[in-house]
């Protein structure tokens, strides 16, 4: 393996794909770095990447017209930023800002959406590996909504 697909079986997002599945991943990917204070996406932009973060720490924020953004989870290196290329209709649904100078792999999202449906064993396995951090991410939001309107009942 060289390049990219050394990189993508390394980061723990994919740790233990077999190296066939590695290879598909890798084909839609290239590297990318954010300044620190920079915007990797705005909410409401067309979800065209996600990125498996290798340095830096990310912010996803939501806007809230009387706080201003309010910090729904702070990722850091190993993880995946970046969920709403998943379903349509593929616009990000907060921001995610680079906190610290931050490297990642941008992952073309119609290149793996295509590479999914084309290979569903493939599809499969990403499906797998997505879920968890999105089911965290609700969690995450549904938290920090509590916190932010507090709890009716």
């Amino acid at each position: 393996m060289e390049g990219l697909e050394h990189i993508v079986a390394a980061h723990a997002f994919f740790a233990g794909l077999e190296p066939s599945l590695v290879a598909l991943v890798s084909g839609c990917a290239k590297n990318a770095r954010f300044e620190a204070g920079k915007y990797l996406f705005r909410e409401g932009e067309s979800a065209d990447w996600f990125y498996l973060l290798r340095e830096g720490r990310v912010a996803l924020e939501l806007r809230d017209p009387a706080r201003g953004a309010v910090t729904l989870q702070t990722l850091g290196p190993g993880e995946v930023c970046g969920l709403s290329w998943l379903a349509p209709p593929y616009r990000w649904s907060y921001d995610a800002r680079a906190l610290d100078n931050a490297r990642a792999i941008a992952i073309d999202a119609a290149c793996l959406r295509r590479k999914s449906e084309a290979d569903p064993r493939f599809g499969y396995e990403m499906m797998k590996r997505f879920m968890p951090p999105l089911i965290e991410r609700l969690q995450a939001t549904r938290l920090q909504m509590i916190d932010i309107y507090g709890a009716h009942g």
